[in-house]
C-alpha cells in the first residue's frame, strides 16, 4: 500500500510539467472547436475522449470541411494507432502480475508524453505510477479545452483568429526538433506538406475531402518510410524484459 502511494505521488509530480503543456495546447484547440461551431462543452468533451492533440485537430478540419462520421472515425483511429504500438510496449514492461483492470485503466492515458516518462522508470512499471500521471495531466487538457472554448465565446473573433495561430507553432514546434535530428523524418515531414499542397491545388485531386486526405497520406507516407527505412530491434528492451 505505501509502495502504491509513493508511485501514484511519483506519477503525480512527474505529470505537473506535463498538465501545464497540456493546458496551453488545448487551450487553442479549444478556440478552435469554437471557430468550426463547437460549444465549450462539446470541445471538452472531445479532449475528454481523445488525448490526441494531432488527433484532436483533424477531426476538427474534418468538421469544419463538412466530412463524414466515417472519414472522421477512420482517420482518428490512423493518426492515434502509434498509441497502440506504445501500449504494447509499456505491458512488457509491467509485472505480469498485474490485472486485466489496472492495465486497461493505465492504457486510457497513455499519450506521447506519459509514455515518455513511464518507460524511463525502472522494470516493472506501476500502473499506479501512470494512474498518478494520468490524474493531473488529462484534467490539464480537458480544462484547457474548456476555458479555451469559453474564451473563444467572449472574446473578439480578431482576437480569438490570432490565438488561433498558436496551434499551428505548436505544431511546428514538434516536428522541427526530429526532423533536425533525423533525416528520414526531415524528409517525410517535407513530403507530406509538399503532397498536402498538391491535394490542394490539383484539379482531379482538389475535390477529395478533408479526412480522406489524411487518411490517404497517413496511410502512404506510414507504409512507404516502413518499407524503405524499417525500425531495427530493440535487444535491450528484450534484454530488460527476461
Amino acid at each position: 500500500m505505501k509502495r502504491n502511494i509513493e508511485s501514484f505521488r511519483k506519477g503525480f509530480i512527474d505529470g505537473i510539467p506535463i498538465a501545464l503543456g497540456y493546458f496551453a495546447v488545448s487551450f487553442t484547440l479549444g478556440i478552435r472547436g469554437g471557430d468550426v461551431g463547437l460549444k465549450w462543452y462539446q470541445s471538452a468533451l472531445m479532449s475528454a475522449t481523445n488525448y490526441t492533440s494531432a488527433g484532436q485537430a483533424a477531426a476538427l478540419s474534418i468538421l469544419e470541411e463538412g466530412g463524414s462520421y466515417i472519414e472522421l472515425i477512420i482517420s482518428t483511429l490512423i493518426i492515434n494507432l502509434r498509441y497502440l504500438l506504445m501500449s504494447a510496449a509499456l505491458t512488457i514492461k509491467l509485472s505480469p502480475k498485474e490485472n486485466t483492470g489496472m492495465r486497461m485503466l493505465m492504457g486510457i492515458g497513455v499519450t506521447d508524453e506519459i509514455f515518455g516518462i513511464s518507460v524511463a522508470q525502472k522494470t516493472p512499471i506501476s500502473p499506479v505510477y501512470n494512474i498518478g500521471a494520468m490524474s493531473v495531466a488529462c484534467p490539464g487538457w480537458v480544462l484547457g479545452t474548456a476555458l479555451g472554448g469559453i474564451m473563444g465565446e467572449i472574446l473578439p473573433s480578431v482576437v480569438t483568429s490570432s490565438l488561433s495561430i498558436a496551434l499551428y507553432a505548436m505544431f511546428l514546434a514538434i516536428i522541427i526538433p526530429p526532423a533536425r535530428e533525423n533525416k528520414v523524418v526531415a524528409v517525410l515531414v517535407f513530403l507530406s506538406a509538399l503532397l498536402s499542397f498538391l491535394f490542394t491545388k490539383l484539379n482531379f485531386l482538389s475535390g477529395i475531402s478533408t479526412g480522406m486526405k489524411v487518411i490517404i497520406l497517413t496511410v502512404t507516407l506510414s507504409a512507404l518510410a516502413a518499407f524503405f527505412f524499417p525500425i531495427e530491434e530493440d535487444n535491450n528492451l528484450e534484454e530488460e524484459v527476461e
